[in-house]
């Protein structure tokens, strides 16, 4: 997958623009704050359908300025693909190739890209919700019906909750419906379990050979998938879940809220056994999580038959050319659009951005 160009007209400090990227390395070099992010926010929202950023569309709104417009265009392994995202009047609108997307669902796992920026060091040293997230991201774009269970989970158990934290306060409530919830919260649980722990065994030995290659060999990685239960299916699993639900409501009561479902599941990250999130220096996290990338981006190859784009906020710089020569090295059919103040590339050919003031000038370079 290749993104061959990115227009915009009044977001965030973007008054208007329309850069053409080409294949391989795409560097967008400049100051700070003059809306080298801003272009690889945009580009993400299209593959992840929100700002990464955590933006609302009012917020991306240029000051002074009543909406938003933004389109992409790419090409996938069969055909050249338009995308736009707008905003205006308080209302937003999507479309792929000139036909209106009515759902989020439906855009997402159309445009593919992974995205390092440098919060995503989270991943490792955060709690588990940034773990979660993780995997919600990644699987958002590989697997559509993923993404449909995961909504109904959280209807779900928000309504259930609604109920036990009744119960705590000693209100009323109807135990005919919050068994009705749970049996509906076990089903979910059961669908997103099973996508989560196929995704992962498939994933895991990606990243754990890419962090052992990047490393030479000096660090090693595990990963294990956490969760509540242990099953080989989706109805086993459910079938664990609902159990778990219903024999566990008077504690549930007491705390009025869930204590069971995929909403406590972790990725558990190690490197030589020990624990990253407590042992890894700040180093070994960076390098963590550009392994946990670069094998989201692999693993997604694997399932779509291409690549994603490779988005890079701010991350080079902080590697050593040897991680830096790694990453680079081989790029083959993979694209990387990348932000940079200084030149950190060496890779050979590449495309220069020079970004000022939200304005954006490209040219080829060679090394």
């Amino acid at each position: 997958m290749i993104l061959t160009r990115l227009r915009a007209q009044n977001y965030r400090n973007i008054t208007s623009c329309d850069v053409a990227f080409g294949e391989g390395v795409n560097l967008l070099l400049g100051d700070n704050a003059q809306g080298k992010t801003n272009a690889v926010e945009c580009i993400y929202a299209f593959a992840r359908g929100r700002s990464f950023r955590g933006a609302s569309d009012q917020n991306l709104v240029r000051i002074g300025a009543e909406g938003f417009s933004t389109g992409i265009t790419f090409r996938d392994a069969t055909r050249e693909q338009n995308m736009t995202y707008e905003f205006a009047d308080g209302v937003r609108r999507r479309t792929r190739n000139g036909v209106p997307i009515r759902r989020l669902t439906e855009a997402l796992g159309i445009f593919r890209a992974v995205l390092f920026f440098p919060e995503h060091l989270q991943i490792v040293k955060g709690g588990p919700a940034e773990r979660r997230e993780f995997l919600n991201v990644a699987l958002s774009q590989t697997d559509p019906v993923y993404v449909g269970w995961h909504a109904a989970y959280n209807r779900i158990l928000e309504s259930r909750n609604c109920l036990l934290r009744a119960a705590k306060t000693g209100g009323w409530f109807d135990r005919g419906e919050l068994d009705a919830w749970s049996e509906k919260l076990a089903e979910a649980a059961g669908e997103i379990y099973i996508r989560r722990r196929r995704y992962v065994a498939g994933f895991a030995p990606l990243a754990r050979d890419i962090l052992y290659d990047l490393s030479g060999g000096r660090e090693h990685l595990g990963i294990t998938y956490v969760a509540d239960v242990e099953a080989d299916s989706a109805a086993e699993a459910a079938a664990r879940y609902r159990e778990a639900l219903f024999s566990d409501l008077k504690r549930e009561s007491a705390a009025g809220c869930t204590l069971t479902g995929i909403h406590r599941d972790d990725l558990h990250l190690t490197l030589g056994g020990l624990a990253a999130r407590d042992f890894a220096s700040q180093g070994q996290q960076r390098s963590v999580v550009l392994a946990l990338k670069m094998a989201e981006g692999e693993y997604s190859r694997c399932l779509m038959g291409e690549y994603p784009v490779f988005l890079f906020d701010d991350v080079l710089s902080e590697l050593d050319e040897s991680r830096r020569s790694y990453v680079l090295g081989d790029i083959g059919t993979r694209q990387f659009i990348m932000t940079a103040c200084e030149k950190t590339v060496s890779c050979g050919n590449f495309r220069e951005i020079r970004v000022e003031g939200g304005q954006y000038v490209s040219a080829y370079r060679e090394r």
